[in-house]
C-alpha cells in the first residue's frame, strides 16, 4: 500500500502529470526518438530547469510509472505501461458493476444483495 500512496502522491503533481502525458505520445521534437522522449526536449516542453525537471523524473521513476535509459550523455524517459495497468486494474476494483445514469438505483440501495 505503501508504493500505492507514492503512485498517488506522483501523481498529484500538475507538472508531473503534464510530463506523463508528454510521454504518452512521445512525440516532442529534438532528441527524442521512438516511444522515448529526451529529457532535454522535457524541458523544453514544461519550461523548467533542468534541476526542476530530474526531481520530476526521480519522483515518477521511482514509483515505477516511468522507465528511465541513458544512452551516452541523454538520458530518454518512457511510460511503463505495465505500471499503468497494475494501477487501473487497482482503480478498476472501486468502480465495480457500475452503470452510468444509475445514480438513483445507487441512492435507494437497489443494488444491496440481501
Amino acid at each position: 500500500m505503501n508504493d500505492l500512496a507514492m503512485t498517488f502522491k506522483a501523481l498529484s503533481d500538475p507538472t508531473r502529470v503534464r510530463i506523463l502525458d508528454l510521454l504518452k505520445r512521445a512525440d516532442a521534437a529534438c532528441c527524442s526518438k521512438d516511444d522515448r522522449v529526451c529529457a532535454c526536449d522535457l524541458e523544453a516542453e514544461v519550461k523548467l530547469s533542468q534541476p526542476a525537471v530530474s526531481h520530476h523524473m526521480k519522483c515518477l521513476v521511482q514509483t515505477g510509472l516511468v522507465e528511465s535509459e541513458r544512452e551516452g550523455r541523454f538520458t530518454y524517459y518512457r511510460i511503463n505501461r505495465t505500471a499503468f495497468a497494475r494501477l487501473a486494474s487497482f482503480l478498476d476494483g472501486f468502480v465495480g458493476s457500475y452503470v452510468p445514469g444509475d445514480a438513483d438505483a445507487t441512492k435507494t440501495g437497489a443494488h444491496d444483495v440481501h
